[in-house]
């Protein structure tokens, strides 16, 4: 991952909604959720949800498929990883050794 794509998708995460609807799309799993269901769980009007899902569809934290009328939801879960690999991949080379 590159650093401009995780600065992306920390930013998208960094807000409070973003990061409510993100886990709950976790829990549900690659099944995901339509947005009239994420909508009614999380409690968000239907025009403020679109702005959320947009901003993490962006950063490429979610993917979305049409099912009839519907759109589904479901995390990328291989970007998540790679956010995480992004921000794991040096621990703990050079850091001093703890004394004591």
């Amino acid at each position: 991952m590159e650093k401009q794509d995780a600065v992306a998708a920390l930013a998208a995460l960094a807000q409070e909604t973003r990061l409510d609807v993100f886990r709950l799309l976790v829990r549900a799993g690659n099944d995901g959720m339509a947005a009239g269901e994420i909508s009614a769980e999380l409690d968000i009007p239907a025009a403020t949800l679109s702005f959320h899902l947009k901003e993490l569809r962006s950063a490429g934290l979610l993917l979305c498929e049409r099912d009839g009328r519907s759109r589904i939801y479901r995390p990328d879960f291989s970007a998540m990883q790679s956010l995480v690999g992004f921000l794991t991949e040096s621990c703990c080379r050079g850091a001093p050794r703890r004394r004591g």
